[in-house]
């Protein structure tokens, strides 16, 4: 593999390996809009254009899945108008813009939301011992959220997306539906590995009759929890499996009820889960996690264990970071 070689999948086709991952920054304003400060951040960040793609920070789709103050939302039309000038800024610097879109489920907070946190099943969140304790959804509930994610995406792509990806690691509520750990429900979303992606299914067929066969979706998937009883290696590459029949174009490997941070810190942590991902399934993968030097992403490459690369952190410290070191690589 090449970082410069192109990626195809279904609809989308990346120009090189290289992915910027999405980051929160917490630039939106009170009602979660698109601030001048977002637009410069994401100016700041892709000007270099050496991305292929830019998966943006996570917007919540429900003000009760609002993750933190200032995120940013695609909850509501009023939010179109800004999202359309954030594409924009991504798309004139080369760079396929992607909206990620979420719900925090049991990671909320009751003081930024205003009311108690939802989750599959009453069950404090594992990523932050000092969260409210959530209220167990009922099936209306969850068909509501379902309508919302895919009410979401069709913002998304009215704003000039030129892809959309459902969040689901880090401990927010898809992940929660995922895990074994959060997920005790004895009905349909809950049991074994295929109860419990159902509402992935549902979500992604929705989008997909809204938006037709060639919108592409990405999917970034908590692929381990690297926790006692959490989410296994072979129900991960079953997830993928699942993902990929229902019509996911990508899969975007990162950690789960552990966040994004574990004990490993090397260059690409986390291809432990996405090379069994990697190697299951026929649609690309993006791995993210550790890059510090641009030989780090020739190394994760040449392992074989995805197709993309997210470089996230060194570039949120350093906006010339890309333009540095990919030239001392001389692609």
């Amino acid at each position: 593999m090449k970082i410069k070689d192109h990626v195809i999948s279904n609809n989308i086709e990346f120009k090189n390996r290289l992915v910027m991952p999405p980051m929160a920054t917490a630039k939106a304003d009170d009602n979660g809009h698109i601030t001048k400060e977002s637009l410069n951040y994401y100016e700041d960040k892709t000007s270099c254009k050496l991305f292929s793609a830019v998966i943006i920070e996570h917007s919540y789709v429900d003000k009760r899945g609002k993750a933190h103050n200032n995120q940013s939302s695609i909850s509501n039309d009023s939010d179109i108008e800004g999202m359309s000038k954030l594409a924009k800024v991504i798309k004139n610097n080369d760079a396929l813009a992607i909206l990620q879109i979420s719900h925090a489920g049991s990671a909320a907070k009751k003081d930024v939301i205003g009311m108690s946190p939802v989750s599959p099943s009453c069950i404090l969140n594992p990523t932050n011992k000092s969260s409210d304790l959530p209220i167990e959804l009922s099936i209306s509930q969850i068909e509501d959220i379902k309508n919302k994610f895919i009410d979401s995406a069709v913002r998304g792509k009215l704003a000039g997306f030129d892809a959309v990806e459902l969040h689901s690691a880090h401990g927010y509520l898809l992940n929660q539906f995922l895990s074994p750990l959060t997920n005790k429900r004895k009905d349909e979303y809950g049991g074994d590995i295929y109860a419990r992606v159902k509402l992935h299914i549902d979500i992604i067929k929705g989008i997909r009759e809204k938006l037709g066969k060639d919108y592409p979706i990405l999917l970034r998937m908590g692929a381990g929890d690297f926790m006692e009883g959490g989410l296994s290696k072979e129900d991960s590459v079953i997830a993928a499996k699942e993902f990929e029949k229902a019509g996911i174009d990508v899969i975007d490997i990162s950690g789960g009820m552990c966040f994004y941070a574990i004990e490993d810190t090397r260059p690409g942590y986390f291809d432990v889960v996405s090379k069994p991902i990697f190697q299951a399934v026929n649609i690309p993968v993006i791995l993210t996690g550790g890059i510090k030097k641009g030989t780090d992403i020739i190394d994760i490459l040449n392992k074989n264990v995805c197709d993309l690369v997210g470089i996230g952190r060194s570039v949120f410290k350093d906006s010339d970071w890309m333009s540095r070191e990919l030239k001392d690589l001389k692609i």
